[in-house]
């Protein structure tokens, strides 16, 4: 554990124990803290949404937390938001979030769901082909639902054809030319 990140969760459990009365006027706002999804499972992605913050940036720590989660300005609402993963080993159940703003401290419960069920972010299987380049066959990937032998080549395609076999045989009668001269 990061020295920042203990210092942050030793200073945020010794505040709660020291200072039930804060604990239970902030928990009585509302706590100003939400988090999306309601029920992560261990090793999801959580955003984290503070309002009626003061400050531009803040930080959350929870023990539920890989690491602490920055928050920024960045909706139109005046509301910090920031983005975190739950630690793959999160006990299910109910953890504190605390949120330093300013002065001001800002407390809201991020609920760990089942560890048996899924992310549901996350596929069971590749859902769209990758795009990895593919030269002339890229078109085909990227719309498979359409049958490229059935649309046969182009116009321009079926002209540079019929000229190239043109030269060539131009080229061929040409030689043959030749070599029926230089053996007379």
């Amino acid at each position: 554990m990061g020295s920042l990140k203990a210092t942050l969760c030793a200073g945020a459990a010794l505040t709660a124990v020291a200072c039930p009365a804060a604990a239970t006027a902030y928990a009585a706002d509302g706590g100003g803290v939400s988090v999306t999804p309601a029920a992560p499972a261990p090793g999801g992605e959580v955003t984290l949404r503070v309002a009626d913050c003061a400050e531009q940036t803040a930080v959350a720590v929870s023990a539920a937390f890989d690491s602490a989660v920055e928050l920024s300005l960045t909706s139109t609402d005046g509301a910090l938001v920031g983005s975190g993963r739950v630690r793959s080993r999160a006990a299910a159940g109910a953890h504190a979030v605390t949120v330093r703003c300013g002065t001001a401290e800002r407390r809201g419960t991020l609920t760990v769901g089942d560890r048996a069920r899924p992310p549901a972010q996350a596929p069971a299987s590749p859902v769209a082909p990758v795009d990895a380049g593919g030269g002339g066959t890229a078109h085909l990937a990227a719309a498979p639902h359409e049958d490229a032998r059935a649309n046969g080549p182009g116009t321009a395609q079926a002209v540079t054809g019929l000229v190239l076999a043109g030269v060539a045989a131009v080229a061929v009668a040409l030689r043959s030319a030749r070599r029926s001269r230089g053996t007379d």
